[in-house]
């Protein structure tokens, strides 16, 4: 679930730009110990688990809400906790267990009566508590006959996505993955949303340090015990948004398709460890 770096909880403003070195936000940043990425690791195979069973059933002619209903019951049936249902501000908590978001909608969709058609992108982003531990993964989907445009849209973001995961250096800063994410994001004529980006995870949903899908703000040191995901949201358009009276979901200004894919990782012994499993041959036609 993205997180948007100009949002309050944050216990530092990055619009600011503080601490390009990182020492100022170091010691906001939670490093997690081995049990603690071992639960981590755990709650997001649940996850990834759920998203395999999910993804056959997301066809044309279902409603949102009934995605939703079932995200639920599994999650529940599994032992994990739902933790969006009621996420956010307490006078406008997030009002399901999973955001689905349809072609011009970026990210945090609401579950309703609407219906999917054939030739929709969608995207699913979900976390899940499993005994304390946060696990965070969006895929976006194609419906039958989807446009070309849209299928070449949706491989460049799967493409940024890892893109970005190979740029991670333990030793390294944390702009090299946004530099990763836009450079091929450009490359392609994309537009990259800049509002919302990754975002460290595990404890909570979101935690420091924000990740952008361009190079901005803090840029700290890659760490072991560092766990955060990563998620490009990439546009047909020049990737303006804005948010819908719904104060939730996030759509592009131009009304044109975004794509938005996530992994939850970890550094473990200098290296990079995909927490998440890969999704691709499931989601794309």
């Amino acid at each position: 679930m993205p997180h948007n770096r100009y949002g309050k909880d944050r216990l530092i403003d990055f619009s600011y730009g503080i601490g390009y070195e990182g020492s100022v936000i170091k010691d906001m940043i939670h490093l997690k110990n081995e049990k603690q990425i071992e639960g981590i690791r755990q709650s997001c195979k649940m996850l990834s688990a759920m998203y395999r069973e999910l993804i056959p059933l997301v066809k044309a002619g279902i409603e949102t809400i009934e995605i939703d209903h079932w995200v639920h019951n599994w999650i529940k049936k599994s032992g994990g906790k739902p933790i969006l249902l009621g996420y956010g501000p307490r006078n406008n908590p997030f009002p399901a267990s999973i955001c689905i978001s349809i072609n011009d909608e970026v990210i945090h969709g609401i579950p309703s009566k609407r219906r999917i058609c054939d030739g929709d992108l969608v995207e699913l982003d979900c976390c899940i508590d499993a005994g304390g531990f946060v696990s965070d993964q969006a895929v976006s989907i194609e419906i039958g006959n989807v446009s070309k445009e849209v299928r070449d849209l949706n491989r460049a973001t799967i493409e940024c996505l890892y893109k970005g995961i190979g740029a991670i250096k333990a030793g390294g800063r944390l702009l090299q993955i946004a530099l990763a994410v836009e450079s091929h994001a450009k490359k392609h004529g994309y537009g990259i949303v800049k509002e919302w980006g990754g975002h460290g995870v595990g404890l909570s949903v979101h935690e420091d340090p924000h990740i952008p899908n361009y190079p901005h703000g803090p840029n700290p040191k890659i760490t072991n015990g560092m766990v955060f995901a990563i998620e490009p949201m990439i546009t047909l358009g020049i990737g303006d948004v804005k948010i819908l009276e719904d104060h939730w979901t996030v759509v592009t200004t131009d009304g044109k398709a975004s794509s938005h894919w996530e992994h939850t990782l970890a550094i473990v012994n200098n290296n990079v460890e995909i927490l998440t499993d890969p999704l691709e041959a499931y989601s794309i036609t």
